[in-house]
């Protein structure tokens, strides 16, 4: 089968491209899920250190296989059939089959996103153990996405395997070498961590989240320090602007909160794809 996929890049993007959308599935259920998870430790946590184990509330099972998928609104169990990425919110017509409540498009949207940048990966990477790693952290980036847009929170378990993963990629792979990649994954961190404390310092605020740091690292990684100002670059533009229109659109101050996390994962994903691409136009047309 791997020779199969090895030799047959059609092939290969198609086996991505499916078994994305069903991890795209299962991404819809880490990015509403996890996030609770986190609170609901965090409090428990509290209640130990404050009021003593005793207090410590006892909860059903909650985390990412239990409990079963349901209806928000009429806790209809899912079952298998009405679980198809995409084909059967399309089924559905986007409503729930027994109380007929509006299903979000953004399921969807999750899975295809997710099947589509993991095709786009595949074609321009190609087959072999980079492509194949780099496609896993492409579902992370997708993931820690939606949770940072949803909740402004970077989950660790996301950022730390990403960079991991690229760590152990870089020890096997030449695509970028281990100093490069260990290089690049310091001064990811410390880069936005000079920023973080030198704006606080400045102005008393905190201006970014410390899980930005770790997912620049994790970037920094996977494109080594040569690309970093290319990521940092494109995120700030792009982010400046996001956050520009959104504070114009929605009457909001200086003070709006926005989540750079996304940004940041834009602007690795395509810097990992085409950095060097970017990089050779650059000097090129100086």
């Amino acid at each position: 089968m791997l020779t199969m996929l090895a030799e047959s890049p059609a092939l290969y993007m198609s086996a991505i491209f499916i078994l994305s959308l069903l991890v795209g599935s299962f991404l819809n259920v880490v990015i509403y899920r996890l996030p609770v998870m986190m609170k609901n430790d965090w409090q428990d946590q509290i209640d130990y250190h404050v009021n003593g184990p005793e207090h410590v509330v006892s909860r059903p099972p909650f985390n990412l296989v239990k409990p079963d998928s349901t209806c928000p609104k009429c806790s209809h169990k899912i079952r298998a059939w009405e679980n198809i990425p995409v084909l059967s919110w399309l089924f559905l017509r986007g409503k729930c089959s027994q109380c007929k409540t509006s299903i979000s498009i953004r399921y969807p949207a999750v899975e295809l996103t997710t099947a589509l940048l993991s095709t786009l990966v595949a074609y321009q990477l190609g087959f072999g153990l980079f492509g194949f790693s780099f496609v896993l952290c492409t579902w992370l980036l997708v993931a820690m996405t939606f949770i940072d847009l949803d909740e402004m929170l970077l989950p660790d378990v996301l950022t730390l395997s990403m960079l991991w993963i690229g760590l152990l990629v870089a020890a096997h792979e030449p695509t970028v070498n281990t100093t490069d990649a260990i290089v690049g994954g310091a001064l990811g961190y410390l880069s936005l961590f000079s920023v973080y404390w030198g704006f606080k310092l400045l102005t008393g605020k905190e201006g970014m989240g410390h899980g930005d740091f770790k997912l620049l690292a994790a970037i920094g990684v996977w494109t080594g320090w040569q690309h970093l100002p290319i990521v940092i670059l494109l995120s700030s533009v792009v982010g400046a602007i996001i956050g520009i229109a959104l504070m114009l659109s929605k009457n909001k101050g200086r003070d709006y909160s926005i989540p750079f996390g996304p940004y940041l994962a834009v602007a690795g994903f395509i810097t990992v794809l085409y950095g060097q691409n970017i990089a050779d136009w650059y000097i090129s047309s100086l």
